[in-house]
């Protein structure tokens, strides 16, 4: 039976294991994001101004394009242009040309052209949903005009005049038996008519065989 010899309860440390390659793990350091630069206007482009009315030529024509309004450095070797837009009902919108060159190079290209708003453009206004956009008294008007539409129903209904079934039908069945009645009445005509051809046609043949037995009687 072996015995503690250290005479502590403590847990001993934990060992480092060493990997594969024999050498122990660290933890690597959290890598720090670069702060973020802001571009420098590069002169080159910034001055390119007439090649970026150029650019916006090829959308809009000369009269559309009004004065040089200014440039701003979107990133290293890109500029944007932006020039007044003499559009009617786009109030403070400009025209805008983005240009770009190579490094070490001196001919600007027209990398975007189009139409901006401006912080004093004439916008329409936030879409808001139209549960937002009733008024309460527009609600409370629609509500009145239902219950109202509701009554006048009801009146309605309630003042209809309710018809004496029980006195319409012996008229209706009186006006069934006078129809009958008609009716066999023109078909007993109709039998009589048919029948009158008839009985005139079996009286001359009844002369007929008279008139002949006689003439034989004779001869």
């Amino acid at each position: 039976m072996t015995e503690n010899l250290t005479g502590s309860s403590a847990e001993p440390a934990p060992v480092e294991q060493p990997d594969a390659g024999g050498t122990t793990t660290e933890a690597a350091p959290p890598r720090r994001r670069p702060a973020r630069r802001t571009p420098k206007l590069d002169l080159v482009l910034a001055a390119a101004v007439d090649r970026a009315r150029e650019g916006v030529l090829d959308i809009a024509p000369s009269e559309q394009i009004g004065a040089h309004v200014g440039s701003v450095a979107d990133g290293d070797r890109l500029v944007t242009h932006r020039f007044e837009a003499k559009l009617a009902g786009y109030a403070g919108w400009q025209w805008y040309a983005t240009l770009a060159r190579v490094p070490r190079g001196k001919d600007a290209t027209v990398c975007e052209v189009g139409l901006l708003p401006s912080e004093k453009s004439l916008l329409a206004p936030e879409w808001v949903p139209w549960a937002d956009r009733v008024r309460p008294e527009e609600v409370a008007a629609a509500a009145e005009a239902e219950a109202a539409a509701a009554a006048e129903a009801q009146d309605d209904a309630e003042s209809a005049p309710v018809a004496d079934t029980a006195e319409e039908v012996p008229e209706s069945a009186g006006q069934v038996d006078a129809a009958n009645e008609e009716t066999s009445a023109t078909a007993g005509e109709d039998a009589a008519v048919a029948e009158a051809p008839a009985a005139a046609g079996e009286d001359e043949a009844a002369a007929t065989d008279t008139t002949e037995d006689f003439t034989e009687a004779t001869s």
